[in-house]
Parts: C-alpha cells; sequence; structure tokens
C-alpha cells in the first residue's frame, strides 16, 4: 500500500462571501491557518469589520498526522453553526484552513434546522470560492558531516533532487532537508549506511 503523502488546503485568504436567509446575513470567509493562535487574530479583525455583529462562528483543521481542530458556536444554539461548518472542511478534505461565518442578525429566527442549514450553505459558498492546492507531506533531516565529504553529500542532493532548507557549510557542515515522506525512509538508509555522514530527524 502506497503511503499517502499528500494533503489539501487552500491557498490564500478568500473574498468575502455573502448568504442572505430571512434577513439575517452571514459573511462566510476561508483562512489558510498554521497555528491555532492565527485565529484570535482573524477573528479580530473580522469584528473589527462587522462591528454590528454578535456571532462569529468558525471552525478550523490543522495538521496531517496529528489533526487539531476546533469548532466554536459563539453564543448560536449548541451545535448549529461550528459543527456544519467543519462538517464542510471535512466533506472537501481540507486541512491547515479556518472557516469563519459572521451573522448579522435580521430580527427572524431560523430555527435550529434553518440555522443548520445556513451555516453549512455560507461555509461551502465560501470554501467553493478559495483556491484549493495539494500539497506534499514532507519529513526533514539534518544531515552532519565534515567538510571534506561535501561533495558526495551534495552529489546525493543533487541526483535525488532534494530540497535544502538550508545549509551551514564550515569545517563541520550541517545541511537541513527536506523529503516526501513516501521516499524518506529510502533516502534516510542512503545518508545512514555512508561513512562519516550522520542524519537525524529534524522535527
Amino acid at each position: 500500500m502506497e503511503t499517502k503523502d499528500t494533503y489539501k488546503t487552500i491557498e490564500f485568504a478568500t473574498e468575502e462571501i455573502l448568504l442572505k436567509e430571512k434577513n439575517s446575513k452571514f459573511f462566510g470567509y476561508a483562512f489558510p491557518l498554521s497555528i491555532e493562535e492565527e485565529v484570535k487574530v482573524h477573528i479580530e479583525s473580522l469584528r473589527k469589520k462587522h462591528n454590528h455583529a454578535v456571532h462569529f462562528c468558525y471552525a478550523f483543521q490543522i495538521g496531517t498526522e496529528k489533526i487539531q481542530s476546533r469548532v466554536n458556536d459563539d453564543g448560536e444554539p449548541s451545535n448549529t453553526a461550528g459543527i456544519p461548518i467543519y462538517g464542510q472542511i471535512k466533506s472537501f478534505e481540507l486541512t491547515d484552513i479556518l472557516v469563519v461565518i459572521v451573522r448579522l442578525f435580521g430580527g427572524t429566527k431560523l430555527g435550529v434546522g434553518g440555522l443548520i442549514s445556513a451555516y453549512k450553505t455560507a461555509a461551502q459558498m465560501a470554501i467553493e470560492s478559495a483556491s484549493i492546492i495539494e500539497k506534499t507531506i514532507n519529513i526533514n533531516y539534518a544531515i552532519y558531516f565534515d567538510y571534506k565529504n561535501m561533495n558526495k553529500v551534495m552529489r546525493i542532493i543533487k541526483e535525488r533532487n532534494i530540497e535544502i532548507l538550508s545549509q551551514k557549510m564550515e569545517m563541520s557542515c550541517e545541511i537541513l532537508i527536506s523529503v516526501r515522506k513516501k521516499n524518506a525512509e529510502n533516502i534516510f538508509d542512503i545518508f545512514n549506511t555512508m561513512f562519516e555522514i550522520k542524519i537525524k530527524l529534524n522535527p
């Protein structure tokens, strides 16, 4: 069985979308997300933009191996907002993404079913307006060696088309490389069996 080493995410933050439902307005946004701390920043900037809105409901998912996710109904009845938004992230099979739906109440209650449907649709519209891209899951390694072994190491890197993240070339050298998950074991073994060369996982 081949290792799955790709995942889908969105390339940029989306433009605002608007869904109207019985005079309520639902503004939808999707943002690329790398760490949970960014959620607060996006929510705060949306609060400034929509200073009359009461509900800033969202869901996010980060990670590929270890998944981190959260949903927030922000004052809407339990499970009517965050869960339907998260459902759309799952159905598009996305990660490293935050979807926020801002609701301006229009005076008519939508009921539980109406809310779930509106948040789900707004989240779907926000994601559909995004540019979805596929990325590879990479493993990073640090390679340590003496300067005299430089050519040997560089030859493998070139032959295998390995991405270099950073390099320190002095008497003792250190190169950080990034390798697709499905090739990682193979690359590790090549360097690991080479004389006078050390390789280790670089988290």
